[in-house]
């Protein structure tokens, strides 16, 4: 009689781990169709960035190169400097390229490939006097860096050879882009939104824009004047 109640038990329990089993293979089934339901409409509503396509046309300007465009700071977005250091070489008592636009927090490291030794300065940034600065002597060879933590544009100089300038135009976000010498300009991977997009150029007046940007290629165009 006890081997036959203890049979009777082990069955019990063995039926009951089979009902369980079944039970969760069916929860699983059902399931399943929800998780990927739920995660297709994740998919859906994850905004693609597009990029930025535009023209600038120079009024009374030398030409419609070397423009920065940019986009404006974003309200409660916050930009991770870039680790990559920004360079610009000092050859042929040129620097080399004479304009380039970074992110704020960026390094910029001046090169000499020059047989004599540059001095490098810049009066100002944004036109504030107190942020001028000097990286004294660079020597032939040698290069000397610089974070830029302000907003606004450094004329870069050097005291031995007055002929030479370049600009590094410090904006407070990761979208912009340089103007060929025809004008075009793309910003690439720009989230879906609305911003401000404003110009600096060398002899042209700031020009703001606002723009729309989908998940798709935006195509603007702006005007800077003398």
């Amino acid at each position: 009689m006890k081997k036959n109640g203890l049979a009777v038990k082990i069955a019990d329990r063995s039926r009951s781990t089979r009902d369980e089993i079944v039970c969760w293979m069916k929860t699983i089934r059902r399931a399943v169709p929800v998780a990927v339901v739920f995660g297709a409409l994740l998919v859906a509503g994850v905004a693609h960035a597009g990029d930025v396509n535009g023209k600038v046309s120079a009024v009374g300007l030398k030409s419609a190169g070397n423009i920065a465009v940019y986009i404006d700071v974003i309200p409660g977005k916050k930009f991770t400097a870039p680790v990559e250091h920004v360079s610009f070489d000092q050859r042929n008592l040129k620097f080399t390229p004479r304009t380039a636009i970074i992110m704020k927090g960026t390094t910029v490291d001046f090169l000499n490939s020059d047989q004599v030794a540059h001095n490098v300065y810049w009066p100002s940034i944004g036109g504030d006097k107190k942020l001028r600065h000097s990286l004294t002597v660079v020597s032939p060879g040698q290069k000397k860096s610089f974070q830029f933590n302000d907003l606004g544009t450094a004329q870069v100089l050097c005291n031995f050879h007055p002929e030479m300038v370049a600009y590094v135009v410090v904006v407070p976000t990761p979208y912009f882009g340089l103007t060929s010498t025809d004008g075009t300009f793309t910003i690439k991977n720009v989230p879906p939104g609305t911003y401000t997009l404003k110009t600096w150029s060398e002899d042209g007046k700031p020009t703001t824009q606002t723009i729309t940007q989908t998940d798709a290629t935006t195509n603007v165009e702006l005007a800077v004047k003398k």
